[in-house]
C-alpha cells in the first residue's frame, strides 16, 4: 500500500470521506483549505485523510477513512501514523485530532498512535449537524479533542 497527496485536479475520494464524516458541506469546506492524502492498495483508493493547518504551528488530522471493506487491517493506523509524519516534516510542532464520544475504536487507535485527550467540546454535533448521529449504538453528541506534541 502506498500513500501519496491527492495529485493537483484529482477528485477527493468523497464516498471515503463521508464515511468519516456525514456532512458534504463541511466536507467539501475542508477539502478545500487542506490537504488530501489517499492509501492506494492495486491502483484502488482504499484509504483517506486531510490535513488542515488550523493555527500558528498547528495541524488538525480533521478526516481518516478506510474503505469498509478493509477495517481492521491496520491501514487507519499506517494513515494517521503517515498523517504525523507528514506534519513533522512540514514542521509543524502540534497535531491535533477529533473524534465524536461515540467513536470508540477512534479513541483506541488515536490514543495509540500517541494522541492523548485534551478536552471535549460538549453538543459539538448537535450544533453542526442537522442529523442525529449514531455508532456503537451510542449517540454522537460531544468532540472529543486529541493533540499530539511534534
Amino acid at each position: 500500500m502506498d500513500i501519496r497527496k491527492l495529485n493537483i485536479g484529482e477528485n477527493p475520494p468523497i464516498s471515503l470521506l463521508l464515511l468519516a464524516d456525514p456532512s458534504p458541506t463541511i466536507v467539501e469546506e475542508y477539502i478545500k483549505r487542506g490537504e488530501c492524502f489517499v492509501a492506494e492498495s492495486e491502483k484502488q483508493i482504499v484509504g483517506v485523510y486531510v490535513l488542515l493547518p488550523t493555527r500558528p504551528n498547528t495541524v488538525e488530522l480533521v478526516n481518516v477513512a478506510v474503505a469498509e471493506e478493509l477495517h481492521g487491517r491496520g491501514i487507519g493506523k499506517q494513515l494517521v501514523m503517515d498523517a504525523i509524519q507528514t506534519a513533522k516534516t512540514k514542521g509543524f510542532k502540534t497535531i491535533e485530532i477529533g473524534t465524536g464520544n461515540a467513536g470508540i475504536g477512534q479513541l483506541a487507535l488515536y490514543q495509540k498512535c500517541g494522541f492523548r485527550i485534551i478536552g471535549v467540546d460538549l453538543d459539538f454535533f448537535i450544533r453542526h449537524y442537522p442529523e442525529e448521529i449514531f455508532e456503537n449504538g451510542i449517540q454522537c453528541r460531544d468532540m472529543i479533542r486529541l493533540s499530539q506534541e511534534l
